[in-house]
């Protein structure tokens, strides 16, 4: 991240984690002005076309819409960030509602608050903290800041505090552990910067992406407003298995009749080790040429995974729900990560599932666990208990094996992966 007063420049520093219990951190400041996630009023976005109505009731929407409304917000700023490209990310959720009721960046109290209790201090649930981290001593509450992805203008933020997070105990709430094996911490001790600001949001533009990610407000005009639509999250192209897994979730007892599925991956930043968002968007775009499956919708969101296990996958609901889906897959291991140590999972396999069986009601999302199924030589798909009970002959093939294989140039089984897939794969990775 960069701040430009006088051409000043930054260099992150990386903060110190231990596995030892924390110790609470001093403030920089506790100049607190209104949180930043008071509902704003329902806008004319034909909200009434999908049946799911927003978190918190209204759908924010920051957008400014004329040149003269952008250039007089970006005539108060004082100084200019470029954000990263997980900053970028969160501006664009915040300003168009994908983080509602958010309408700006957590103050200490919000992020202390939705730390320790999965909420935010109205009560309304909240998977994660959603903050502004900086390492500039300069930057300060009451400054209004233009922040930028390269040359275009994203969005000006009104700083309103700025408090030294105890990222230790960020880090064992929100992922369980604060060893940095896992990536998510790592990801807090060595790119956040060592303070957090709140500041409340005033969207100029959308990011300029090769794959358009439309708002909230627009995927809910294409939804139908008399059926229950099933969100699906991924962050990895989807093979057959996953296909099967999505489509066959609309026979589920708890999806209503004629429902469709919302396949709706993130193409932000994940793990190091996954494949970049604009090449599994390729992979999603031939997927949906090949497939055309009326019940099934393609969007795409700009979020950057935090691999946090049963608490992502609360956000992830949430945006949804946003998006006006009612219902949220729910996957084995949902959101979740192995130590880059001992290769051991960090949560159980069924976690995430039972965590969001619990919320789902608060949240008004339902969650559909996610079938285990498996690929036998006699009936194709199937769920691992049926196999077992017929005595089916099972395939299998690891993750690792399938690499090994795109990359040496051998054939795919095509009950493993859809040749469009493969050929964006070999083409691109």
């Amino acid at each position: 991240m960069k701040v430009a007063f006088a051409a000043l420049s930054l260099v992150a520093a990386a903060s110190a984690f231990t596995t030892t219990a924390p110790s609470n951190t001093g403030v920089v400041s506790r100049t607190y002005a209104k949180p930043a996630f008071a509902p704003l009023a329902r806008s004319n976005t034909h909200l009434e076309m999908a049946k799911q109505e927003p978190h918190g009731g209204s759908l924010v929407n920051l957008m400014l819409t004329t040149d003269e409304e952008k250039e007089a917000a970006i005539a108060k700023c004082t100084a200019e960030i470029q954000l990263t490209p997980r900053q970028l990310c969160d501006v664009e959720l915040i300003a168009n509602g994908g983080f509602s009721p958010l309408t700006g960046f957590m103050d200490e109290a919000t992020y202390n608050h939705v730390v320790e209790n999965v909420e935010l201090p109205s009560g309304l649930i909240f998977g994660l903290p959603v903050v502004f981290d900086t390492d500039s001593e300069d930057l300060q509450p009451g400054m209004t800041v233009l922040l930028k992805d390269g040359d275009l203008p994203i969005a000006t933020v009104e700083f309103t505090d700025k408090y030294t997070p105890n990222k230790p105990l960020e880090c064992l709430k929100c992922y369980g552990t604060s060893a940095i094996e896992h990536p998510g911490a790592l990801m807090v001790a060595t790119e956040r910067g060592k303070y957090y600001m709140g500041g409340k949001i005033t969207g100029l533009n959308k990011p300029v992406r090769d794959f358009e990610c439309r708002t909230p407000a627009e995927v809910r005009e294409t939804l139908p407003d008399d059926k229950d639509v099933v969100a699906f999250q991924c962050r990895n192209p989807v093979h057959r298995a996953h296909y099967e897994l999505f489509t066959r979730a609309l026979d589920d007892p708890l999806v209503g009749e004629d429902g469709v599925v919302l396949v709706h991956p993130t193409c932000g930043p994940t793990q190091a080790d996954d494949i970049p968002g604009d090449v599994r968007y390729k992979t999603y775009v031939v997927l949906k040429e090949e497939t055309k499956n009326d019940r099934t919708r393609w969007e795409y969101l700009p979020y950057s995974m935090h691999m946090a296990g049963p608490r992502e996958a609360i956000q992830h609901m949430m945006i949804r729900k946003n998006f006006g889906c009612t219902h949220f897959i729910i996957g084995r291991d949902m959101a979740g990560s192995k130590s880059s140590v001992t290769g051991e999972d960090f949560y159980g396999a069924y976690e995430a599932q039972d965590f969001a069986k619990e919320k789902g009601p608060e949240l008004g999302v339902t969650p559909v666990p996610s079938l285990n199924l498996v690929y036998t030589e006699e009936e194709g798909y199937v769920t691992a208990d049926e196999a077992e009970e017929k005595g089916l002959h099972t395939k299998k093939l690891s993750g690792t094996k399938f690499r090994q294989m795109l990359r040496s140039g051998e054939d795919i089984p095509e009950w493993f992966a859809f040749k469009s897939v493969v050929s964006v794969l070999r083409e691109n990775v």
